[in-house]
């Protein structure tokens, strides 16, 4: 199988339908399945997904418990049959061509390991989705007011870069990733123990450490909708799982303030080292 697309959902019944019209509507691939966790949703999502014809290419994990992001979007890793596998957050619509263009660029840079398209919001606008990689102060940066965050984190989300080109980058936010299932393999999956962010970062930078190359990709255009769970309070359980996530980040990658950067990144593993694991 040559595409596996992975949705985690809860309590999201409206998104979820969108999103997997904009799949069935705008992909033209035959050989894909999608897999959809619900992480125990009790908005009718549950009965939308049980009413959806039987043996299609719709595959549905129910969990008994609200396992998280990374725990549930490994359950769909782990039984997922295609040669790339496509993350997708629920409040997407993907538009038309958008996955064969990133499946296209990837069959062409096989040493790259992830790549994401240009996302943008209802609205059309852009999001800036791909990244430098963290430090403490701008994730302390991301709690101010819109307006201060886009000053202060310029530099680390490109916003002086047009966005419309190929190129290679630190992350793409989890909202969108298309993964190589040889990368994935090499790397392992998502980290089981963030339960909410950071994750999709953890696993970039395990790719570039592993000598694989994180892309951006401007052609591939997909909506995303920004259902922003760990905004709605001050101090919520997201917040502080978010928090939590922070911290294992960190700790595992060993820095606070001096983020690596891809150009250093590159020089860990010669491309000669990788030709025959990626032939």
């Amino acid at each position: 199988m040559n595409l596996s697309i992975i949705i985690l959902t809860w309590n999201s019944k409206s998104f979820l339908q969108e999103c997997l019209a904009s799949i069935e509507n705008n992909v033209s691939l035959t050989d894909y399945e999608v897999i959809v966790i619900d992480n125990k949703s009790n908005d009718g999502t549950k009965e939308f997904l049980q009413a959806l014809p039987k043996g299609g290419r719709i595959r549905v994990v129910y969990n008994q418990m609200n396992l998280g992001v990374a725990p549930a979007r490994n359950q769909g890793l782990a039984v997922a049959l295609g040669r790339y596998i496509l993350i997708l957050d629920v409040d997407t619509i993907v538009h038309k061509h958008a996955v064969e263009i990133l499946i296209e660029f990837m069959e062409a840079h096989r040493e790259t390991g992830l790549c994401g398209p240009r996302l943008v919001g209802i609205d059309g606008e852009l999001q800036f989705s791909c990244r430098k990689f963290p430090n403490v102060l701008s994730k302390l940066y991301r709690q101010l007011p819109e307006k201060w965050q886009s000053h202060f984190l310029k530099d680390e989300e490109l916003r002086d870069w047009n966005h419309d080109c190929l190129r290679n980058v630190g992350y793409v936010i989890g909202a969108c990733q298309l993964i190589r299932r040889q990368a994935l393999n090499q790397v392992g999956l998502l980290d089981g123990n963030m339960f909410y962010g950071v994750e999709e970062i953890d696993l970039c930078l395990r790719l570039w450490k592993s000598g694989w190359k994180v892309a951006y990709n401007p052609q591939a255009v997909v909506t995303h909708i920004q259902q922003r769970l760990g905004k709605k309070s001050l101090f919520n359980q997201f917040k502080l799982q978010h928090a939590k996530s922070l911290i294992i980040y960190f700790w595992k990658h060993r820095y606070l303030w001096k983020p690596p950067n891809i150009e250093h990144l590159q020089q860990l593993k010669t491309v000669g080292s990788l030709d025959e694991d990626r032939k």
